[in-house]
């Protein structure tokens, strides 16, 4: 790879981090897989072992790898997210918030309708279980089922629901404070209903329709909220 002058070159815990992806994904390791220790990725790429967990560190910090103590160090729950956490983001803001909401906006309609189409039996099942969680209060219990995302497993693409977990689990906390300001339960409920309701039907474009509207009304009460940081 070369670099325009105008660009910083990397470091070399950045260009480390990359050789150590590339490891875990050319052996085919999975989450939960063992890699090699930071003494051992030090004598393979003949640099220091403070090197390597520096190296070992950022990648952690985006769930790429896990450390366990008195165990050694292991591919994390993120290694294939395509979106990846920053561990140095700034706090959340109200535009923060409307950002996730019109990248939903222009996302999740078009899944909707694509959902509609290519809806099996499994996914619906796994669709309507988690129309419920609309209900459970913002601080409530965790619910296993994410409307939204199993909305995008309905798709037959996995890539799509990867995208949309992905995104939503990288802005979590904006996506709390848009549960915690989109507060009327009971609508968010029925829209939710309404939307499975389309997709059961598969009627796209009412699924379409419906999650944009739906998206659209918690924008607006987005938008309606005082400033917050």
């Amino acid at each position: 790879m070369t670099y325009s002058a105008s660009e910083a070159l990397p470091s070399l815990s950045d260009r480390l981090t990359e050789s150590i992806l590339g490891i875990i994904r050319e052996g085919g390791l999975r989450p939960g897989d063992a890699i090699p220790s930071a003494r051992e990725l030090a004598k393979r790429f003949a640099i220091t072992t403070p090197t390597v967990r520096e190296a070992l560190r950022k990648l952690e910090a985006t769930g790429a790898v896990e450390f366990r103590h008195g165990s050694g160090t292991y591919v994390g729950p993120t290694i294939n997210n395509v979106v990846l956490a920053n561990p140095h983001r700034p706090p959340i803001t109200k535009d923060s918030v409307l950002q996730l909401i019109s990248a939903r906006l222009v996302i999740e309609p078009a899944i909707a309708a694509q959902s509609a189409l290519a809806r099996q039996p499994e996914n619906l099942e796994r669709l309507e279980a988690a129309v419920t969680n609309a209900l459970v209060p913002p601080g409530g219990p965790a619910f296993a089922l994410n409307f939204h995302v199993e909305l995008a497993a309905a798709s037959g693409n996995p890539l799509l629901q990867e995208v949309l977990a992905s995104l939503l689990k990288v802005r979590v906390r904006e996506q709390q404070q848009i549960r915690a300001l989109y507060d009327n339960r009971g609508r968010d409920h029925e829209e939710h209903q309404a939307i499975a309701a389309a997709v059961r039907a598969q009627d796209a474009g009412q699924a379409e329709r419906l999650t944009r509207e739906h998206l659209d009304n918690i924008r607006q009460a987005v938008e309606s909220a005082p400033e917050f940081s």
